[in-house]
Parts: structure tokens; C-alpha cells; sequence
């Protein structure tokens, strides 16, 4: 017998060993096929003592011809990973009914070996029960090999499969060009590389892709998850788990589409801020700045007429007090731009103020109307409520062409929710959609801040309806 620390490959040998765990470790010599180590595990379940089991053949003992083994190893030689070996017939002795066979070819000064690992399992108590859970899952169980142009060859897949795919188990099984006729192009390509991969690296197959089923007119997104192994004939098969992931994928891809429009429009109101700093800045300049300059100039021209004993008319001094009540003005004017005054004096108040303004400013019929005389609102609700309408009448003006705008605003137990009626041409689907209507994203993002909604839709009489709900707090 052959020592086993003299063997260059020991630690691959020590590594079958801890990974083994409860398995037989079996080595075998290539030249004579006669066994040269066996783990503990091994004579533990074969009741067998050391030198006794070197005796017994192979054959009886792992269920495998010498045939068989001499296959494997000229099959396998050089390989630098376990491969699973079919039993020829079950093993006589340290017999057990279920067992799996995993073989490696080790090289040492010219000469061979075979390391097997013999992991028995235990066949399950109701195994009926369990293939009947598998079958009727919602995902689909299969198993495949690649033909002889390097296609995908269904083997077996469970009873979900018509379910997933629109195709039953037998279809597919009978003709597997069907799967990759479900993909795009695009898809099916990339399936194909990571097959490649998978066969070449005996590495793990993880696919996510969109599929057509023609009589459903739907689209899927499926993932499809399996692991190659290789069989004793060289061919590798994959079992594995197909899966839809259409819900997950939907929202994913919602999550991602609302995190870009949210930074267009973080970008697009970052831009709207500097364009009214810069307004509010060249107002305060030349407005505010040059009233107070020509008060100054002619504060200073009078005290110089009185230091001289002259007088000063009184044209001037109500000159200069026409000056202090434009920059009253404004002050006003700035000031209201910020945050409307009219807020002070309450919502009602102020959507009854600013509709009045609209109809003199744009030539617009535009009525107002609430259930209450007064509602209760934060400072940003009202705000907010101010805003959109503010925003609401502009579009109206800009987009609608429309001759009458109607406003109303009901005040219930549990909400407050404000409409905006046009007469004009209606806002299309599609309109919500643009890239630009940070018009409508904004609005929409006001609201939800505060735990609202916002819906701007086509109203039954062909014009645009906004409508705004806002929670009671």
C-alpha cells in the first residue's frame, strides 16, 4: 500500500477529506484498479476492517466495472475537479440504495490515481409528496444539455412550465428552439455567452431576461438559475430553476425611472432658484438700490440749500416722497414673491385673491368656490395649495388655450382636496411622459412631500382636471 502523504496531490486528497464530512473516501491505483486508502467514514459504514476492505474489489465494493473506471480515466485525465460517475449496479458491499459518485484523476511521478467520494443519501420519507410539490410550483424545474450545435436540449421540466412560458413540458422537451424564440435577440445572445462560460468553467448559470409569449401578447421577465455538472460521458448537464421576476423587475425599474426624474428635477429646480436669486437680486439692485441712491442725492441737494440759507421747493421734498412710496412697492413686491402676503388672511382668502388677479392679468374667466369660509391649514399646506394653483393657472395659460378656468375647494373630515377645471384642449397621456414637464413633476413631488397626491388627467369635457388631496393633520 501506498503511503498517502507521499503523494504530491495530498492536499487535494486532505481537502476531499474535510469536505467530505460524513462521506467515504476512496482511493483507488489506475495501474492495478485495486484500492490503496479508504477514509474512516468508509469502514464505519461498510463494518469492514482496513486490511480486509484492500482485498475487496472495487466492483463490489463502489458498484463500478474496471471497464467503467478505465473510461472515466481516459476521459478525465488532467481534469483539476470532481466529476459525478454512474454505478454500473448497486454496490454489494456497505450496501445503501441511494448513493452519489464523485471521481478525480491524480497525477504523481507517472503515476495515476482515482480519488472518489461516495456520498450516500437518504432516500426521502415521501418522495411521492415531494415530486408532487416540485411539479405544480410556480417556478419551473428543469434540466437540460447542449445538442451538437451548442443549443439548449430540455431534458425534463416540471408542469409550470405552461404557466411560465406558455408552453408545456412535452412541447418544449420535443422542440427546445422554442425557448430561444421566446427571447430577442439581444437576450438570447446573452444567454448564449454565459452557456459558454457555464460549459467551459463548470460554473454556475444566472440569466435574466425578457421573453414575448405571442398568445398572451405579454412580456415576462424571467431569471433562470442552474449549476452544470459533468456526466460520465462527458456530457455536462445543468439543473436549475426558472423563475418570474416581472413583478420585481416592473418595480425596479419604477424605483429606478422616479430616482432619474427626481434628479432631473432636483437639477431643473436648482436652476429655477438661481434664475429668480438672480431676479430678486437685480430687483433689490435697481429698484430698491436706485430709490434709495435718489433719495439719498436728493436728501443731500436739500441739506446743502438749508446749510446755505437757501430754501428748497416743495416739488423736491414731494419728489422725494413719490420715491420712498415706490420702494414701499418694492419692498412689497419682492416680499410677495417669496411668500404671498395674502396667505396671512387665510387659504380661501388667498385662492379667491390670486383667481381675481388672473382674470385681470390673462383676460380668463376663472371662478372660485369652497364649502368653507375658512380652512385649517399647516404653513406648508398652504403654501403648497397656493403654489399648485399658482402653477396649475399658469399651465392653463401657457398650453390650454382655454377661456374659463373653474377652481373649487373642499374641506372634509379626513382630507382637503382642490380641483382645477379647464375648458381648453386636454392634456394627452403622453404629456406626462416628457422629459420636460417639470411643470407636473414638481406638483406632483410638492404633494407627495406632504403625504398628498397629485393627478392631472383628460376631464370629461375634453378640457385638463387637476386635483389635489392633501391629509388633515
Amino acid at each position: 500500500m501506498q503511503n498517502l502523504p507521499q503523494l504530491p496531490n495530498a492536499s487535494l486528497i486532505l481537502d476531499a477529506l474535510l469536505l467530505g464530512g460524513l462521506d467515504e473516501v476512496y482511493l483507488i491505483d489506475a495501474s492495478s484498479m485495486r484500492l490503496i486508502y479508504v477514509s474512516e467514514n468508509a469502514l464505519k459504514n461498510t463494518r469492514y476492517d482496513r486490511d480486509r476492505l484492500y482485498e475487496v474489489g472495487i466492483d463490489h465494493l463502489l458498484g463500478l466495472s474496471q471497464q467503467s473506471l478505465q473510461s472515466h480515466l481516459e476521459s478525465h485525465r488532467g481534469h483539476s475537479y470532481f466529476i459525478e460517475i454512474q454505478q454500473n449496479h448497486t454496490p454489494l458491499i456497505g450496501h445503501i440504495e441511494h448513493s452519489q459518485l464523485r471521481a478525480m484523476v491524480l497525477q504523481s511521478n507517472q503515476q495515476e490515481f482515482i480519488l472518489i467520494v461516495k456520498n450516500n443519501v437518504k432516500p426521502p420519507s415521501n418522495n411521492t409528496a415531494l415530486q408532487a410539490m416540485v411539479a405544480h410550483a410556480p417556478a419551473v424545474v428543469f434540466q437540460f444539455q447542449l445538442d451538437s450545435q451548442g443549443e439548449i436540449e430540455f431534458i425534463y421540466l416540471t408542469e409550470g412550465c405552461q404557466a411560465l412560458l406558455g408552453l408545456k413540458a412535452e412541447e418544449l422537451v420535443n422542440d427546445s428552439s422554442r425557448f430561444f424564440a421566446l427571447m430577442s435577440a439581444k437576450d438570447r445572445n446573452a444567454l448564449r455567452k454565459q452557456l459558454k462560460q457555464s460549459v467551459a468553467e463548470l460554473t454556475s448559470l444566472n440569466w435574466e431576461g425578457k421573453i414575448w409569449i405571442e398568445s398572451w401578447q405579454d412580456n415576462k421577465w424571467l431569471d433562470l438559475r442552474a449549476m452544470p455538472r459533468l456526466l460520465s460521458n462527458g456530457v455536462t448537464q445543468w439543473e436549475g430553476i426558472m423563475t418570474n421576476i416581472t413583478r420585481s423587475k416592473l418595480e425596479k425599474n419604477e424605483i429606478e425611472r422616479s430616482r432619474r426624474e427626481l434628479g432631473e428635477l432636483t437639477a431643473h429646480i436648482n436652476k429655477i432658484k438661481e434664475q429668480e436669486r438672480n431676479v430678486i437680486a437685480r430687483e433689490i439692485h435697481d429698484d430698491l438700490g436706485g430709490n434709495l441712491t435718489a433719495i439719498k442725492i436728493g436728501l443731500a441737494s436739500m441739506i446743502n440749500r438749508m446749510s446755505a440759507g437757501k430754501d428748497f421747493s416743495v416739488e423736491q421734498a414731494k419728489m422725494l416722497e413719490s420715491i420712498v412710496d415706490s420702494t414701499f412697492e418694492a419692498v412689497h413686491r419682492i416680499s410677495s414673491n417669496l411668500r404671498p402676503n395674502i396667505l396671512d388672511l387665510g387659504i380661501v382668502a388667498a385662492l379667491d385673491w390670486q383667481a381675481k388677479e388672473f382674470e385681470k392679468q390673462f383676460d380668463l374667466q376663472c371662478t372660485f368656490s369652497a364649502n368653507q369660509t375658512e380652512v385649517t391649514l399647516t404653513s406648508d399646506q398652504a403654501i403648497t395649495l397656493f403654489r399648485i394653483f399658482q402653477e396649475s393657472i399658469s399651465n392653463v395659460v401657457k398650453h390650454a388655450h382655454a377661456t374659463r378656468v373653474e377652481v373649487n375647494l373642499m374641506a372634509g373630515k379626513h382630507d382637503i382636496v382642490m380641483t382645477v377645471i379647464d375648458n381648453g384642449v386636454g392634456l394627452k397621456p403622453s404629456d406626462m411622459l416628457k422629459t420636460n414637464s417639470f411643470g407636473l413633476r414638481g406638483m406632483r413631488e410638492r404633494a407627495a412631500a406632504l403625504h398628498g397626491s397629485f393627478k392631472a388627467t383628460q376631464s370629461t369635457t375634453g378640457g385638463t382636471l387637476i386635483t389635489l388631496k392633501l391629509p388633515v393633520l
